[in-house]
């Protein structure tokens, strides 16, 4: 593989007490010149941000991860990547949190569950070429050819003089060493590391409570901030009298912040529920709460106009509206019907769908829906803010570092290279922390009252003021001949503000007539990406429609789909298919094969499903049984198609999170509104799944390939909607075509 770098972009340092190197990678930025050029000036123990490698003289590593951690185990997976090419002993490895450094690194945040797909060469790349270079030390200090030394477990060796020398020993001599053009990365079936189960690296501090996450973090001086935001959505601060609360115990200061300045241009991430907001300082949480307990109920609120902003959508400007008005459900509901019922935006189109239905012998059309939804992190959302008129100082819980820095540049009015943020562990995110406005209004408070700050929500101020999971609606009509044969299919989908269709998934491509489209209704209800975005609602969608189609069929419900799933492969329609049908087939069978499907288990009703999202492919089977009329799942059978497993048990562990999640949602999850105003506040009314309720037993399989690893995160979170509402349809004999099943 092309290194991509050179001896300039390839920072070193042996300054490092007692000897040693630090090795940084800035392979996305190889071109970017540097006029002084490192070699000269280079400050000592400079590390350069990108997944680094610090050896030791005692031959100790530490490697560096640069992504947020979230829960998703990327501060254990990616310095494993890195350990493996490098060869090091993972018992005397060290992994620290990288800070921000936007730079020198170009993807440093998790979402879309592409932290490891998009890092997984650059990341062997960096333990390559370190490695390499020990090597070469190796082979000019004993004077053989590097051909002949070996590396394994932080040791170079020559097997034919005998001569062996710990990394720590040639970190100095390494530093040295000229860059590789060219680097040779491993074969997979030389992995030592990959592939094999790994503790959390953070394992003993979570479980012993040491201070991970933003809520723990602490600094001397540091005041404590809190915001009123408007009850309801579409509404604007007018006034508010804070005379009686400036004089309680510890309060500070009391004034109006205003997240955005009218004129800025938004970033992709920037979403932000009020605009307006109240903030109240003081030196402890119980004061400053007290304090808004008290102020509350002295704010007066008004409605807002509609409100315009452009938006860069990655490189493209865009308009944004948010309108005026007290938005209801009751109101969207009806909207969303009657969108459903006319043309949306035809998003792909093959054969004659139109003349398909209008000579089936029988067309079958159904409707399903879905609320919004609120993440409910365990965390609620917190941040440290220490702005001065010299440089700006954050730290807390973010998944898009990378992006928000640019919108804390503008609205704070101080230069990037000004601007740190040091990343703390997530308590929960799945895209509620890709959308910080919070960490901007910290920005902004500590600007205005000159002192550090800890800005908090409260769980009713998390639940209530965004970001939510669109609400969704979507139709499918397929035409069945006389001998029932499907010979179209039509799918009409689309949300408030978002639509949720992809419409080249499959059961695009399987059929000689097939349409899809899309539709939107403008919304001031701030929405985001939420665990799998819109595949969370389509795949329960489309793979309940699949079941019900596959009954008229009078067809096994995975037989049906492997049939489609065969055209595909074997005589594909359209060329913009964008699955697999050989590796979507492979998890359908897979879990066919696992879960045992067919056998007749008394008193056990059964659900499938599959899907493809974020590169991967997951298949689920729900067995469920009735409680006092009430379902419960048995076990959950799961197979999925990821490409190469870094660490096996993390990577169990998330797909077993993400179908309790699921199944807590489809049977619970929902948030409605009345005039702008969520009905739920806290979890006293917002039903989250019951311990009890989880599935007793989950199996999980993965397909072994050698294929570079994919999105792993997400994929098994949408499958295990339609699952058990197939399953639960098998139990009562009733469809299940509103989210959530249990309302």
């Amino acid at each position: 593989m092309n290194t991509q770098m050179d001896r300039r972009l390839f920072l070193k340092s042996s300054t490092l007490a007692g000897g040693g190197m630090v090795l940084g990678f800035s392979w996305m930025l190889s071109c970017k010149d540097n006029a002084k050029g490192v070699d000269a000036d280079l400050p000592k123990n400079w590390v350069e941000v990108n997944g680094y490698i610090k050896i030791a003289e005692n031959g100790m590593v530490t490697i560096m991860s640069p992504n947020p951690e979230g829960g998703q185990n990327v501060k254990t997976s990616m310095p494993m990547i890195i350990a493996e090419e490098l060869d090091a002993d993972w018992s005397r490895v060290i992994v620290e949190q990288a800070p921000l450094d936007t730079d020198r690194f170009t993807r440093q945040f998790i979402g879309g569950s592409q932290a490891i797909r998009q890092s997984w060469e650059r990341l062997r790349q960096a333990g390559a070429s370190a490695k390499y270079m020990l090597m070469r030390a190796a082979s000019e200090l004993w004077e053989v050819p590097i051909e002949e030394i070996t590396a394994q477990k932080g040791e170079v060796s020559h097997s034919a003089s005998g001569k062996k020398a710990g990394y720590g020993e040639l970190a100095t001599a390494a530093s040295q060493i000229a860059v590789p053009e060219t680097v040779a990365l491993k074969n997979i079936e030389a992995f030592t590391l990959i592939g094999t189960s790994q503790k959390n690296v953070d394992l003993d501090k979570i479980v012993t409570g040491k201070p991970l996450f933003g809520i723990d973090y602490q600094k001397e001086g540091m005041l404590i901030a809190m915001l009123i935001h408007p009850p309801a959505f579409g509404m604007k601060l007018k006034d508010f009298d804070a005379s009686e609360i400036t004089s309680m115990s510890g309060i500070k200061d009391v004034f109006p912040v205003k997240t955005y300045n009218e004129a800025y241009e938004w970033q992709f991430f920037d979403t932000c529920s009020f605009m307006d907001s109240v903030a109240i300082v003081g030196n402890s949480t119980w004061e400053v709460m007290n304090a808004k307990k008290a102020l509350t109920p002295k704010v007066e609120w008004e409605p807002r106009a509609e409100l315009n902003v452009i938006k860069d959508f990655f490189g493209t400007k865009r308009p944004f509206v948010f309108p005026e008005g007290l938005e209801s459900t009751s109101d969207h509901d009806l909207k969303m019907e009657e969108m459903s019922k006319q043309q949306g935006d035809v998003q792909r189109k093959d054969g004659d769908p139109e003349k398909a239905l209008r000579n089936a012998s029988q067309v079958l059309e159904r409707s399903y829906t879905a609320p919004f939804l609120a993440h409910n992190c365990m965390e609620p959302m917190n941040f440290f803010a220490d702005v001065t008129a010299e440089r700006a100082n954050f730290a807390g819980p973010l998944q898009k570092p990378e992006y928000t820095e640019k919108t804390l540049s503008a609205r704070l009015g101080i230069p990037l290279d000004k601007i740190d943020i040091q990343m703390t562990r997530l308590g929960g995110g799945y895209g509620r922390r890709s959308y910080a406005h919070w960490l901007v209004e910290a920005g902004v408070i500590s600007q205005q009252v000159g002192a550090p700050v800890k800005l908090i929500y409260s769980r009713e101020d998390d639940m209530t003021s965004g970001i939510y999971r669109p609400t969704y609606r979507a139709t499918y009509r397929a035409a069945l001949d006389a001998n029932k044969n499907v010979t179209g299919l039509y799918v009409n989908a689309g949300g408030i503000p978002e639509s949720p269709l992809s419409a080249n998934r499959f059961p695009a491509g399987t059929l000689d007539n097939y349409m899809a489209e899309s539709w939107t209704i403008p919304s001031n209800i701030t929405v985001g990406s939420f665990r799998a975005p819109s595949s969370n609602f389509m795949c329960c969608a489309e793979q309940s429609f699949l079941d019900e189609l596959a009954e008229e069929a009078g067809k096994d419900p995975i037989e049906f789909r492997l049939d489609l799933l065969t055209r595909a492969e074997n005589n594909p329609v359209g060329e913009q298919n964008d699955y697999d049908p050989a590796r979507y087939k492979g998890v359908l069978e897979l879990v066919r094969d696992k879960s045992n499907w067919g056998e007749e288990k008394p008193g056990v009703f059964r659900g499938v499903s599959a899907y493809f999202c974020h590169n991967s492919y997951a298949a689920q089977v729900v067995d469920l049984v009735m409680n006092d009329g009430q379902p419960q799942v048995q076990k959950v059978y799961c197979a999925v198609d990821c490409g190469i497993l870094i660490n096996p048990d993390a990577a169990t562990n998330l797909l077993e999170g993400a179908i309790v999640d699921g199944i807590g949602n489809a049977l619970f999850g929902s948030l409605t509104f009345k005039d702008g105003k969520p009905d739920k506040q806290n979890f006293d009314r917002y039903r989250m799944i019951r311990m009890k309720e989880a599935p007793k037993d989950i199996e999980v399989y993965f397909v072994q390939n050698q294929i570079d690893p994919t999105g792993l995160g997400e994929p098994a979170f949408p499958p295990v909607f339609p699952a058990l509402a197939n399953a639960m349809y098998k139990a009562t004999g009733k469809r299940y075509y509103k989210q959530p099943f249990l309302s």
